[in-house]
């Protein structure tokens, strides 16, 4: 069902009055078998997670069988705050293992699929971890591990059989315990580097608070759907993808491939979906490859393009075909994860795609501030949610900018067993510290800047954001992606061309992969001079960068596909 106006939605609201009626209610506990038994009650017979292509999870059938997982993990000794691990895939079973595990009181701890054996080995010591669920394709990746029980994700094998004598609509809770609000729910890792293991320690409350301040920004109907394309084991897609859709009636479809384009577009024509999140990445391939080459193909578009009220013609009829591309009935499209490129952002604007920018941490379970598509002012992640407070700490008296502090129900506990950094990261007051650098307007919305470890101080004092050069640079034609670090008191770029658009540029190319391989980065440095003169051109004097590196492989980025910054300034000699 597709909502092209207020008078449509209204109307939607009306027909699923009772499902609308019942999702206000107010949960008088904010913990996770509070939430599912609401969304189960409300909801029982609508799809609530599938494959693509495959047969729905009603919420009804996703109770039972979340409610005999709960059983039959207590029957392997499983108890209340016992750490289970789930490494997988997206899967509709990724949901059912971390909703019997927490809302029978264990405490799950979900683990990126990306991270090497010594790294998994590292987060399953340091936590604790008593079982795992995994994947069969992921199962090699703990194969040595020892005195470690594993339970195979895709069918549930390695749980016991059901005991006859426990219904299948008894409560899980009958045989474990109905966690509290303040108990832990799951521990997320952010990194498996030995000595480096930051376990976040986010409750019940931290994560359903979350969700309950979070839902009303997406205005979901009961019976609407997304495709997820985000991994699971990160906090941004599990509570915004997955537990902020359960508690409104809306279904959730997983793909069964990474979502390449070949993967990915398919499934967007056959589910249709009226929601989606992202990471900026995303959006910002499709519009560097299907909207971009077209406007500035021709002398005529590019000169209109920078006339507003045309930009904005040319945008929108360019919208319309991005549109076609999720389906039709798309109504909100979610950003988060890191800064979208500001050109891509205009053309969202302009287009009138329904995006809406988001910012949080992991630690903040995730999301602090947040609005609507109808409410996203440009560069803005909007005001805080509901019930978390946003401060600007020791403000800049010129520019405002200071870093970005918060406090509220969805700030984490702290990092497992680490005292000494969860004391460093709140302030004597009891504020968390974010490390992000931003302001906040007279409106109450947040303008993030960059990350306080980031930014490069000029030559006469000067804040230097790197992330706003790169913005600069990643909207020039042929880039990738970029990265911009200070050494030997001079700015340097790494720019990572797209290959393929770089030879197509070039014209013919010879037979000999040799001599092929050595025009090509012979260009590459007469076009990164080029490139960095046009780039200067646009900067302020104290932000010019003095040299451009070609940076031939694609740079490592983590989950939500930001650069791993501080493997590149390792290797060039960043100060």
């Amino acid at each position: 069902m597709g909502f092209r106006s207020a008078q449509d939605r209204a109307l939607a609201n009306a027909l699923f009055w009772p499902y609308v009626f019942s999702i206000v209610k107010t949960l008088n506990v904010l913990t996770l078998p509070a939430l599912v038994s609401r969304s189960v009650e409300s909801f029982p017979d609508l799809p609530a997670f599938a494959f693509v292509g495959g047969q729905s999870m009603t919420f009804a059938d996703c109770d039972l069988t979340v409610r005999e997982t709960s059983r039959k993990l207590s029957g392997l000794g499983v108890t209340r705050g016992d750490r289970v691990a789930i490494l997988s895939e997206n899967m509709p079973n990724w949901a059912v293992a971390y909703l019997a595990t927490t809302t029978m009181g264990a405490v799950a701890v979900p683990i990126l699929p990306d991270f090497t054996e010594v790294e998994l080995a590292n987060i399953i010591e340091h936590a604790g971890v008593r079982l795992i669920f995994v994947s069969r394709r992921l199962a090699p990746k703990i194969a040595e591990l020892k005195n470690l029980t594993k339970i195979t994700l895709d069918d549930f094998s390695g749980l016991p059989e059901a005991d006859a004598a426990a219904p299948a609509t008894a409560d899980a809770s009958d045989s474990v315990g109905n966690p509290t609000e303040d108990d832990l729910a799951a521990i997320i890792y952010t990194s498996g580097t030995t000595g480096n293991s930051k376990g976040v320690m986010l409750t019940h409350k931290n994560i359903v608070s979350n969700v309950e301040a979070a839902r009303p920004i997406a205005e979901m109907v009961p019976g609407e759907c997304m495709v997820s394309i985000l991994p699971l084991s990160h906090t941004y897609e599990c509570t915004i993808g997955m537990l902020v859709p359960f508690s409104a009636g809306v279904s959730v479809y997983y793909l069964e491939k990474p979502p390449s384009p070949t993967v990915l577009m398919p499934a967007l024509e056959k589910i249709k979906p009226h929601l989606m999140l992202s990471v900026p990445l995303f959006i910002e391939k499709i519009y560097r490859a299907r909207v971009a080459p077209k406007l500035q193909g021709s002398p005529v578009l590019r000169v209109a393009c920078k006339v507003p009220p045309l930009r904005k013609i040319l945008h929108r009829a360019a919208g319309k075909k991005v549109m076609a591309v999720f389906g039709g009935r798309l109504h909100f499209f979610g950003i988060g994860g890191a800064a979208v490129a500001p050109d891509v952002e205009q053309f969202m604007r302009d287009a009138g795609f329904p995006y809406a920018v988001g910012y949080g941490l992991t630690e903040t379970a995730p999301l602090l501030a947040g609005c609507g598509p109808s409410d996203t002012v440009f560069r803005s992640t909007g005001p805080a949610l509901e019930g978390v407070e946003i401060r600007v700490a020791q403000p800049d008296p010129d520019t405002g900018e200071g870093e970005i502090q918060a406090r509220g129900p969805n700030i984490m506990r702290g990092y497992y067993r680490d005292d000494e950094r969860t004391t460093e990261t709140f302030t004597e007051d009891g504020w968390f510290r974010t490390g992000d650098l931003g302001t906040i307007d007279e409106r109450g919305r947040v303008f993030i800047k960059g990350r306080l470890k980031n930014m490069i101080l000029g030559p006469n004092g000067e804040n230097i954001y790197p992330e706003e050069i790169e913005a600069v640079i990643n909207a020039k034609p042929l880039v990738d992606d970029s990265l911009v670090m200070q050494k030997e008191s001079e700015l340097i770029a790494l720019v990572n061309l797209n290959i393929d658009s770089f030879k197509e540029y070039l014209g013919e190319m010879s037979a000999n992969v040799t001599d092929e391989v050595d025009r090509l980065r012979a260009e590459a440095e007469v076009f990164l001079g080029d490139l960095r003169d046009k780039v200067n051109a646009e900067l302020r004097s104290y932000s010019r960068i003095t040299r451009f590196i070609p940076q031939i492989e694609p740079f490592e980025k983590t989950p939500t596909m930001k650069i791993k910054r501080y493997l590149y300034e390792s290797r060039h000699g960043a100060t």
